[in-house]
Formats: C-alpha cells, sequence, structure tokens
C-alpha cells in the first residue's frame, strides 16, 4: 500500500503518561492485551507503529515505561529482560521488537503487513534480518563519539541501493510494510542525530531516502508515534554523555 493507503487514525490517541520507580503496575495478566513501550526508545516505535497500521489502539492497551526511573515490577513480574517492547498476550509475554512486529502481524487482525509475493518475502526477509547490523553500523560512531564511518556510509548506501528495487512505490518492497516499520525509527534518530553531531545529512545525494522519509513523514498512524526532534537529540545527548 502506498503512504495514502496506509491505516489512518483520524483522532489522535490520547497517550498514557510513562510509569516510574513509585508506579503501581497494571493488573497484569487479566486478559489484557498490553504493548510496553518507551516514547522515545526506535526499538518500543517499532511494536506501536505495527499496533497502529493494524490499526490495533482498542484491541492492543499501551503501557509506557519510564527506562530512566524504570519500575521494578516490570522486569520482575512482567518481563525478566527488563527492556522494551514487551507484549503481554494470551498469559506470556513477547520481546525483541524484529521478532514482535512479525509476531503483531501474523496474530492479529488487520491488513497483512508481509507480501504474499515469493521475490518481495524473501528481499523483506533479507532486510529485517539486516536491521541490526545496519543500526549498529550507524550508531556506533555516535557512541564512540568519532566522525563519520566508512561503515555508515555503506549502511546508508546499501538502504538507498534497496529502495531502488521495487519501481511500484517509494516503499522497501515498493507497497508498505515490515521493512519500513524496522527501518524508519532507526532512520528518524539518526537523521537528527547525524545532522545536529556530525553536520552530516544522511539523505543528501540520496534521493531515494529523501523521497522514502518524506512519504513514511506522510503515514498518519507513524506521525502519532515521532518524537519530538529535539527530544529526541537531547536524550540522546544524556545517552552518549555529551555537554
Amino acid at each position: 500500500m502506498a503512504a495514502a493507503a496506509a491505516p489512518a487514525r483520524s483522532t489522535k490517541e490520547v497517550l498514557p503518561p510513562a510509569l516510574g520507580a513509585v508506579s503501581e503496575p497494571p493488573p497484569l495478566f487479566d486478559g489484557t492485551t498490553r504493548l510496553y513501550i518507551c516514547y522515545i526508545c526506535p526499538f518500543a516505535q517499532r511494536a506501536w507503529v505495527t499496533r497502529n497500521c493494524k490499526g490495533l489502539q482498542e484491541e492492543i492497551k499501551l503501557v509506557a515505561i519510564n527506562l530512566e526511573d524504570k519500575p521494578a515490577w516490570y522486569k520482575e513480574k512482567v518481563y525478566p529482560q527488563g527492556t522494551v517492547p514487551s507484549l503481554e498476550h494470551d498469559g506470556k509475554v513477547t520481546g525483541e521488537s524484529l521478532d514482535l512486529i512479525k509476531y503483531i502481524d501474523s496474530n492479529f487482525h488487520g491488513p497483512a503487513l508481509l507480501p504474499q509475493d515469493p521475490a518481495k518475502r524473501q528481499f523483506a526477509d533479507e532486510l529485517i534480518a539486516y536491521a541490526d547490523a545496519f543500526t549498529k553500523a550507524l550508531y556506533s560512531p555516535l557512541i564512540s563519539q568519532v566522525a563519520m564511518s566508512d561503515e555508515a556510509v555503506a549502511a546508508l548506501d546499501k538502504i538507498e541501493a534497496a529502495l531502488s528495487k521495487f519501481s511500484d512505490g517509494p516503499f522497501f518492497l515498493g507497497q508498505f510494510s515490515l521493512v519500513d516499520i524496522a527501518y524508519v525509527t532507526i532512520l528518524e534518530r539518526v537523521q537528527i542525530y547525524y545532522s545536529h553531531l556530525r553536520n552530516y545529512e544522511i539523505a543528501k545525494g540520496r534521493p531515494n531516502l529523501e523521497r522514502y522519509t518524506e512519504e513514511m513523514n506522510m503515514i498518519e498512524v507513524y506521525k502519532q508515534t515521532q518524537n519530538v526532534p529535539l527530544a529526541l537529540l537531547d536524550a540522546a545527548k544524556r545517552h552518549l554523555k555529551i555537554a
């Protein structure tokens, strides 16, 4: 589906406040399906966007966790790894964002977010499998506080080339899919980080990526999960210990 045809929700969702160390837990394992997220986490945002694209805002309740003031009950009673996202569903908890977006797509109603076409499905599997390496390549120079690396440039060039494989739309598989969800939350952040911290525009000289970003920013259910850019930058500076 093209950006205009992506699932939409005209009324913006009222987001719950983030729960901190002194917050009481929700009534756990009472049959309610809950998605535990952190609003500034790109990995949690993947699951959040998938939920929205499937039109599951009523069926899957958001529970926001403050990772800088994490309630002990989250790790003790919900998800032993203590990370987000995680999904409480049918008496069990599933985590790891790339696995979780596939789980939500497969186990809930709503538009399918992976294609039936074998060639596109194979390419989807390849790109989703590469997403962690892409993230590492782009974040490593920031974490190490070094200049733009050859690995980061190569990773961006790989994505630019991937966006040209199918001509029936501006997205990775032509039409919008889980692949876009796997990458866009990372791209949303590194675009800001590299622009402000490295004076490097990741879409410059990459027209496919530039068009892709423009099209993604037209999808309402994704836009509703976006953070204020300066808030993301401030969070990154705290994490990276940059003054």
